[in-house]
């Protein structure tokens, strides 16, 4: 049907919804040290969504809240063990994608939750499928965004040379000169030694340089330069994302994603991919909705991998309404 013969009040939603507060905060204690933040959003009688934010330890924001119709959805957001408002903070003690899995199913056992819509971007994308496959029946739809699977490959794109490296040369020199040249081949490792080390002014130095070399690679319109996080922000986001790439997600085989897509083929999905996305590149999302019968894949052809860029955001607000019926 030609555009023009659509009534305004039929076209599909490609906007943000209006700012929504939570109206409930609370923290689920989970009996090994952690405390996991999570606020409740929306219509509580709606449908439950629970929004699994990227990195690891990237932590919610009050946007994420705005992909959902309030009216239609019970929106959950938590922050992942050591980040956002989740304590003991940048904290990678007992802190691995399954206890990450565990602390979902804690929550929606928690708030009585029969079966919950997965929302997942980047990092997310990759806990909302394992959590999808390790608790298949308490799962009724899935959206993902920029698709990743914690593959080498994939991390090997990101911080090896002749991946992305390829594309950022001047930001690729700034991160991984960091190093001396005896390390620069070993990347994660290499700020891993940093990272954790004992000094804090080296800590905080590294932890911005890893964060920048990330922030300067999400949008299709980049400078070539990433933001400068807070020191306190970027200690948590770095130390989290590098553990857990260092130990390739506590995964019991690179390949386990991708192996255990079998689980979840009857659970319906739509994949928002970016397909200039420089951090996850769309080969992967190609692949896992080959994998997947019932998935729906939406290329957006002018984005990268933010979900703030707007092809990005007008197709996950155009599958949040979808999934509403």
């Amino acid at each position: 049907m030609p555009e023009q013969n659509i009534s305004p009040a039929n076209r599909p939603r490609t906007t943000l919804f209006p700012e929504i507060e939570p109206f409930r905060k609370n923290v689920i204690d989970r009996g090994d040290g952690h405390q996991i933040y999570y606020e409740e959003c929306g219509n509580p009688s709606g449908i439950p969504v629970v929004v699994v934010h990227g990195g690891p330890g990237g932590g919610c924001s009050p946007t994420m809240r705005r992909f959902f119709d309030p009216d239609a959805y019970y929106i959950i957001l938590f922050d992942q063990r050591g980040c956002g408002r989740s304590k003991p903070y940048a904290s990678v003690q007992n802190n691995t994608t399954w206890h990450l899995v565990s602390d979902i199913e804690a929550i929606r056992k928690k708030l009585s939750i029969k079966k919950v819509v997965l929302f997942g971007g980047s990092w997310g994308a990759a806990l909302s499928l394992i959590y999808a496959q390790s608790y298949p029946e308490m799962v009724s739809k899935i959206i993902l965004r920029g698709v990743f699977t914690m593959t080498q490959s994939e991390l090997d794109w990101f911080y090896k040379e002749g991946g992305a490296s390829m594309f950022w040369p001047e930001a690729w020199r700034a991160f991984k000169n960091m190093l001396p040249l005896g390390e620069q081949k070993d990347i994660i490792g290499g700020y891993h030694s940093r990272l954790f080390g004992s000094s804090p002014t080296e800590q905080g130095r590294f932890a911005r340089a890893w964060t920048a070399w990330e922030n300067a690679l999400a949008n299709l319109e980049s400078p070539g330069f990433g933001s400068s996080p807070s020191t306190d922000y970027a200690r948590a986001f770095a130390r989290i994302e590098n553990h857990y790439f260092k130990n390739l997600g506590f995964l019991s085989n690179s390949q386990q994603i991708k192996d255990n897509m079998h689980k979840i083929l009857d659970i319906p999905s739509i994949i928002v991919q970016g397909r200039y996305d420089m951090i996850c590149p769309p080969g992967t999302a190609d692949l896992i909705h080959r994998l997947w019968p019932n998935s729906n894949l939406v290329m957006v052809s002018k984005a990268g991998h933010a979900m703030s860029e707007s092809g990005i955001t007008a197709a996950l607000v155009k599958a949040t309404e979808q999934f509403k019926n």
